[in-house]
């Protein structure tokens, strides 16, 4: 079996680090770089869910897309849920590790896995990675569609696709707009608006769409806006990451079992539509 520090330095190669933006928290959280690995999970959160799923599995390494300290803390004590989580994973010998917007950045990296569960060819990234000479790295990414669909048709596509969850898609332009190209982010995508326009896409999937981006954006163009839920948009490439570390482990002689979380960790559980509203 390989070591915990093997095994980070694999990731690391997948998901360097160095490419991760300033303010983000990457990285091992907690574990033994010494401690043996033999089952690894994969998961979008670093909630008390999906680590107790990692202690059911009897999991050696938790991998999560998103940070338990983003903003960094004081104290991992156990009377709030952070440090629980932290207690938890100590006690039983688990490791964390998270790849977050290095993973965004990478090739393949979050937002191609989108693409994928959405059936869309990737064309380019939607904001290319300045140091990438070949091109491939950056965030969001830009696609075609095999066959154009209405943004209706597409919306519905999507809800299928992507994991379900209470919101669904959101839709913003004309229902029965043709689509044939589609920019894509995983995860919080409104700051993006002007790579998206300048693509000159006609629709982008993402998340977390703020009311006043989103009105600006349909007050300039007529791009369709498809608004998933976070945790959704970024799940699919908890599967990417499985089967990449999968193909590691089977190069190595490793003989890892790898799992991918099922857990619904999207913080919203219910939806009520307002009598009348548009469906």
């Amino acid at each position: 079996m390989p070591r915990l520090s093997e095994v980070i330095a694999a990731l690391d190669a997948l998901w360097p680090p160095a490419s991760a933006e300033d303010w983000d928290a990457v990285g091992t959280v907690c574990g033994d770089p010494d401690q043996e690995v033999s089952r690894v999970l994969f998961a979008v959160d670093p909630v008390q869910e999906t680590v107790d799923e990692a202690v059911k599995l009897d999991a050696d390494l938790l991998v999560t897309h998103h940070p338990l300290y983003l903003r960094g803390t004081t104290t991992v004590a156990a009377s709030n849920f952070k440090g629980r989580v932290v207690h938890t994973l100590i006690k039983n010998d688990i490791a964390l590790h998270v790849a977050h917007t290095n993973a965004d950045r990478a090739d393949p990296g979050v937002s191609d896995a989108l693409a994928g569960a959405l059936d869309l060819r990737v064309v380019r990234p939607l904001v290319p990675d300045p140091t990438d000479a070949d091109g491939r790295r950056g965030l969001g990414r830009v696609c075609e569609l095999d066959h154009p669909l209405t943004v209706r048709e597409f919306a519905a596509r999507a809800a299928e696709r992507l994991p379900a969850t209470a919101q669904g898609i959101r839709v913003g332009g004309d229902l029965e707009a043709l689509v044939r190209t589609v920019a894509v982010s995983g995860g919080s995508g409104d700051s993006l608006f002007a790579d998206v326009r300048a693509a000159g896409v006609d629709a982008f999937l993402t998340a977390d769409l703020r009311h006043h981006p989103a009105s600006e954006a349909r007050a300039h163009s007529p791009l369709a806006l498809l608004d998933a839920a976070h945790w959704a948009t970024e799940w699919p490439w908890c599967e990417l990451a499985a089967a990449q570390l999968d193909e590691i482990s089977d190069r190595h002689g490793w003989d890892l079992r790898v799992h991918v979380s099922k857990t619904v960790t999207d913080p919203w559980n219910s939806h009520s539509p307002s009598p009348g509203a548009p469906n």
